[in-house]
């Protein structure tokens, strides 16, 4: 069938038929389970594997730093827009070389840590979660900005559900089947397993095709002869500052309540989950009771989750849903604060994981798909990574003091206090969340109103379709 890459068509359903017509779809999933493997490996399923290994609490809570170049991929994703991969990207492309490259980096760094003993090796295995980090977030950014660029506006809710069913099932797999080998074989044939699974990606890679959006260049630089062009100043200059100036330009002011809007909304959800896995080995929960509940069953309390957060949206609206995430998202830790009161009884653990894991998924496609509203062709992969680079930092820097705050006031008021820090992230929606994503160019018919320093009628956020929640955030499940 043909592709639909028009950037103004509306936004329509997923029909049964695509299933099998458009290669799109089977792809992306298996680049979004591609995506969402490594995660757990370096968070939830990696903490759990410190706390059965009787690693202090403390330490716990600073390794979550080795996850940080999820929220700082920003930093380098302008490479990725313009360098490409020696001799893979004359044969792939530029977005397909750097798949293969980042696929085959994670693989490598999750047999290194698969060898590592948290016992005797800490250091070393904590330098394979920060390098196995570094190389998903860059993969991450190349898959983002595939995905962006590999559909109009018409198509894209459909590949961000799609994405959004593989990234969980990627969870699934390195968290429930990671634990469940792990409870039987034990973490090194674990982690050597997972290894083995980047192939489902890097298969994908190289069948997909190549989407590789030129972005629009500026009129004064291309009226320059192409040695000025060239020059290096000139090229991280469009790099870095490009898609930046751009958002800017689009949005004015506003753009910097924006940008704070993203960086908080999901902060609860960091701060809080980096002590959840040694919460259920203080209270006496086995690693099968774990990877059940968790891992298995509250992966797909998240898909509904995800899936009610792009109902709503498609019913009610960006910014009614984006609010009513923000508060359900804080909210919903009060349920751990309930949990750590009480035993180690599976039921209080069921219902404890079916409230945090549905409002924090809810919240999270709400975030999603009002940052991919906000991404323009061509300087996707740079803007986006931006945008969830930004949404993730905050949290992770506060993250590391997690286990001093949970030895100094214990469990129980640690989750209150993450619930609390959801007041001002609703109050920044409602200053902030109605800000339109993009401006229209000015018709021939509204040359006089541009002139006077008016802008017409600025369009709504990009609409989703029913049931299609967007590309989930990169968060521990």
């Amino acid at each position: 069938m043909a592709m639909d890459t028009a950037p103004d068509k509306p936004a329509r359903r997923l029909r049964a038929r695509d299933l099998v017509e458009d290669r799109r779809i089977v792809l992306m999933l298996a680049l979004g389970f591609s995506s969402g493997l490594p995660l757990l490996l370096v968070l939830g399923t990696f903490t759990l594997r410190l706390a059965f290994s009787d690693i202090n609490v403390k330490a716990i809570g600073l390794f979550s730093y080795v996850a940080l170049p999820y929220s700082l991929k920003f930093l380098w994703a302008p490479m990725i827009d313009r360098i490409d991969v020696p001799v893979l990207s004359a044969r792939l492309g530029r977005r397909r070389a750097w798949m293969v490259t980042t696929q085959v980096a994670v693989a490598l760094c999750l047999v290194l840590m698969a060898f590592a003993d948290p016992q005797t090796s800490l250091a070393l295995l904590g330098l394979g979660a920060f390098l196995v980090a570094f190389c998903a977030a860059t993969q991450d950014v190349v898959v983002d900005g595939w995905r962006i660029d590999a559909a109009g506006t018409d198509f894209q809710g459909i590949l961000a559900a799609t994405s959004n069913l593989g990234y969980r099932l990627g969870l699934i797999t390195a968290g429930a089947g990671a634990l469940f080998i792990a409870s039987d074989k034990g973490w090194t044939f674990a982690y050597l397993t997972m290894a083995a699974l980047m192939l489902v990606g890097l298969i994908a890679a190289l069948l997909a095709p190549a989407f590789d959006t030129r972005r629009p260049e500026p009129a004064a630089a291309a009226a320059q002869t192409p040695k000025a062009t060239g020059t290096r100043l000139l090229s991280i200059r469009q790099a870095v500052l490009e898609p930046l100036v751009e958002l800017h330009g689009r949005m004015g002011q506003a753009l910097w309540g924006v940008l704070v809007l993203v960086a908080l909304y999901r902060m609860p959800d960091f701060v809080s989950g980096v002590m959840a896995s040694p919460l259920y080995r203080t209270l006496g929960f086995d690693l099968k009771e774990i990877a059940t509940v968790t891992k298995l069953y509250g992966i797909w309390v998240g898909i509904a989750g995800g899936f009610a957060g792009g109902w709503a949206m498609a019913r009610f609206g960006m910014f009614p849903t984006l609010l009513a995430g923000a508060f359900l998202a804080a909210a919903s830790h009060l349920s751990f604060a309930w949990l750590s009161t009480g035993g180690p009884e599976v039921w209080r653990l069921t219902v404890a994981i079916s409230i945090e894991n549905f409002c924090g998924s809810f919240a999270g496609i709400a975030l999603i798909a009002y940052m991919s509203s906000l991404t323009t062709p061509g300087y996707a992969a740079t803007q986006y990574a931006l945008f969830s680079s930004l949404y993730a930092l905050p949290g992770k820097l506060v993250a590391g003091t997690a286990g001093y705050i949970v030895a100094a006031f214990g469990y129980p008021t640690f989750f209150v206090l993450t619930s609390a820090v959801g007041i001002p992230v609703v109050l920044l929606c409602l200053a902030v969340g109605r800000t339109p994503s993009r401006r229209p160019v000015p018709a021939s018919g509204d040359a006089g109103m541009a002139a006077a320093g008016g802008h017409g009628n600025p369009p709504g956020p990009v609409p989703l379709p029913t049931g299609s929640p967007g590309v989930p955030l990169r968060t521990q499940a």
